[in-house]
């Protein structure tokens, strides 16, 4: 086994399961192309201050590029025994240049170093995830446009509760992920300091330029603390609790996909693409996709619990439990990325069965506040009303009809004031219509949610 960088304090070799155990290249070694990028920004600076001669900062990035090359074209491998990424990477530089290699890690640690790459490493997944979501908006979207009029019931504790369209009830998970979008942004924007020159802690006795290197690589600023720079993961901690609220959306989302595809519901039928079936029974076809997104939310919710504890009891200023910190957010960030891109085509390719809804509105007594307003219209007071069309409700219940198939002569049993024109106004697509309150379920106030929603994805408001 080679010396470890750091072996000039050490008089033995670091004992073999130690340094599996100490080692982290296995789960950041997919930020070999953020640590190259970081290194060569300091190489830049380095040979512009004139730390180390113009000569050596130019055939260290030419070093650093080839490295990279390298490893992107499959020539190059990943070493499983190196401590890390940082290690690695420099190791197969001092490799190529000799003594050139050694002088990269002139005035920066691994501290400052892991910050920068793990900062424009989850920068770039924000990026990636924010278009993932982009495009569920807009297929969701695309739903709710054919079915603005699709009359459904709304629910309150699981209970049929007042009439609503599948436009409305979707648009409504629209809200919540342009919500998601920009907890995702404001993240993104309070991550985008650059900790690259805070050293270990205390910056460095060089004269660096700590701007530049910022500039480079196309943060806001550099951040004003050392301390702070090297020994805080709040903005893991921030990503993950954004995306535990997507995943939670998405959950809440694939729970009503569970339940409308059973045949207790049956308002949609999934793709067979997107479903699986039974070892034993032949018959089923289960929504598998949407039960393994509520399964991965469990999952990012822990690993959002696992970074907390982490930090909560750490002193300034880094300490190897950080080391922590990336597994727990690659995990997070690679199911959240899995479960949209599935879910999306799943979604976009799902049958509604617009009848079965209609009939469960029909069924649900969700027209019965209708009733009531229609009675308040022409002068009741709203209790009274109230009463009375609970009255006509158990009545129905009891007779098994509905409050459209009541003949008018019950509903004058209550009050004279029902006259035949109350058929028009409990009508279920009538009742619809006539929600037409900003943000409401008629066809007019869901289109525009929909064209608000479209002019948003377009940066227009």
């Amino acid at each position: 086994m080679a010396d470890m960088m750091w072996a000039g304090r050490f008089s033995k070799q670091v004992d073999e399961n130690v340094n599996a155990f100490n080692s982290s290249i296995a789960f950041d070694g997919r930020m070999y192309r953020h640590d190259i990028q970081g290194s060569i920004a300091h190489a830049t600076m380095l040979g512009d201050c004139g730390i180390i001669t113009k000569e050596d900062s130019l055939q260290i990035i030419g070093g650093l590029k080839e490295i990279l090359a390298d490893i992107e074209s499959g020539d190059l491998q990943l070493d499983p025994s190196a401590e890390d990424i940082h290690m690695f990477v420099e190791a197969e530089l001092t490799k190529r240049l000799g003594d050139v290699g050694k002088r990269l890690h002139t005035s920066r640690s691994r501290n400052d170093q892991v910050a920068v790459d793990l900062r424009l490493y989850l920068r770039d997944e924000i990026a990636e995830i924010s278009e993932l979501v982009k495009t569920l908006i807009e297929t969701i979207i695309s739903i709710a446009k054919e079915h603005t009029e699709t009359v459904m019931p709304g629910y309150t504790h699981l209970q049929r509760a007042q009439p609503i369209t599948l436009a409305h009830h979707l648009m409504a998970y629209v809200q919540m992920l342009f919500r998601d979008l920009e907890r995702l942004g404001d993240t993104a924007k309070r991550m985008n300091y650059c900790p690259l020159g805070c050293g270990a802690l205390a910056g460095t006795t060089y004269k660096t330029n700590r701007q530049q290197t910022s500039d480079l690589l196309g943060f806001t600023a550099p951040m004003e603390n050392s301390l702070d720079g090297v020994s805080d993961r709040d903005y893991c901690v921030e990503l993950n609790c954004a995306l535990s609220l997507l995943m939670t959306h998405l959950s809440r989302f694939s729970e009503e996909i569970i339940m409308w595809c059973s045949w207790e519901f049956k308002f949609i039928e999934l793709d067979d693409a997107f479903a699986t079936g039974s070892s034993i029974m032949p018959q089923k076809k289960n929504p598998d996709i949407t039960e393994l997104i509520r399964g991965k939310t469990g999952r990012v919710n822990g690993n959002l619990v696992t970074l907390l504890t982490m930090m909560k009891g750490l002193p300034l200023a880094y300490n190897k439990d950080m080391q922590e910190d990336k597994e727990a957010i690659f995990d997070t960030v690679d199911n959240v990325k899995l479960c949209v891109r599935t879910f999306t085509p799943m979604l976009a390719t799902m049958r509604v069965l617009k009848d079965n809804m209609r009939n469960a509105a029909a069924k649900g007594f969700i027209n019965a506040t209708d009733c009531a307003d229609y009675l308040v219209k022409k002068g009741m007071p709203f209790r009274d009303a109230y009463k009375i069309t609970g009255t006509l409700v158990a009545e129905c219940i009891e007779k098994g009809v509905t409050l459209e198939t009541l003949p008018i002569e019950e509903y004058r049993k209550m009050t004279e004031l029902f006259t035949e024109d109350v058929y028009d106004a409990i009508d279920l697509s009538a009742c619809v219509k006539e929600r037409k309150s900003y943000g409401g379920p008629s066809p007019d106030a869901v289109k525009v949610q929909i064209e608000n929603a479209e002019l948003k994805l377009k940066g227009q408001i």
